[in-house]
C-alpha cells in the first residue's frame, strides 16, 4: 500500500541527506520525495511516498523520529487529503497532429507553455492517475521528453498540521518525561 508521509524538517543544510539515507538503511524504495520551503523560513515539508504495509508504516514514522531535525510527521494516507502531482510533456505533433495532441491536453486541461515546428511541451497538474493517463494517450504521437515533480500533499479542511516542537509530537515525551496526547490542543499553532 503507497502511504504518503508530511514531515516538517529545520531548513539546514544535510537535512534530505540524513531522511534519504534513512529509507535505505531501512531497505525502503522512495516512490516520491518532494522538498520545499513553508510559510515559516525555518522550516521545510517534506512529501514522501512509500509501498509499505501497516506495520512498516509505523517504524517509518519512528524512525523519522528519531532524526534530530525533524520536527513533525504526520502518515495522511487514510485521512482526507488534496494529493498533487506536475509534470511538463514534451510530445511530437506535426502539423497534422497538432490538433489531435491539443484536444487531449483539453481534455485533461493540460495547458501548452511551449511551441515548435514539431512538438509541444504542455504542463498538468492533478493525480497520479490523472497524468497516467494522459501520458498514456500521447504515447502513440511520441513522447520526447517528460519531468514530473512528484507527489505533494495537504491535509482537507481547516485544520493544518501542528507546527509546535518535537514534545508536541505525538508519542514523544516532552520535557517533563510525559508523553502528550495526540489530540491535545494546549500550545498547538495552526496556520489558515
Amino acid at each position: 500500500m503507497l502511504n504518503t508521509f508530511m514531515v516538517y524538517v529545520e531548513n539546514k543544510p544535510g537535512v534530505l541527506t540524513r531522511v534519504a539515507s534513512l529509507f535505505r538503511r531501512r531497505a525502503f524504495n522512495i516512490d516520491s520525495l518532494t522538498v520545499g520551503r513553508t510559510e515559516k523560513p525555518e522550516v521545510s515539508r517534506m512529501t514522501i511516498t512509500v509501498d509499505a504495509d501497516h506495520d512498516q508504516a509505523r517504524r517509518i514514522e519512528a524512525n523519522l523520529y528519531k532524526l534530530v531535525n525533524v520536527m513533525l510527521v504526520e502518515n495522511i494516507t487514510n485521512q482526507p487529503a488534496i494529493v498533487r502531482d506536475l509534470a511538463m510533456i514534451r510530445v511530437a505533433a506535426t502539423h497534422e497532429e497538432r490538433s489531435h495532441v491539443l484536444e487531449l491536453a483539453n481534455v485533461f486541461r493540460a495547458r501548452v507553455v511551449d511551441v515548435a515546428p514539431e512538438s509541444l511541451t504542455m504542463e498538468i497538474t492533478g493525480a497520479e492517475d490523472k497524468i497516467d493517463g494522459l501520458l498514456e494517450l500521447l504515447r502513440p504521437f511520441g513522447i520526447l521528453e517528460m519531468v514530473r515533480t512528484g507527489i505533494v500533499a495537504m491535509r482537507r479542511g481547516s485544520q493544518s498540521a501542528k507546527q509546535g516542537s518535537r514534545s508536541d509530537a505525538p508519542g514523544h515525551a516532552g520535557r517533563n518525561g510525559s508523553n502528550r496526547d495526540a489530540h491535545s490542543t494546549d500550545n498547538i499553532s495552526y496556520s489558515v
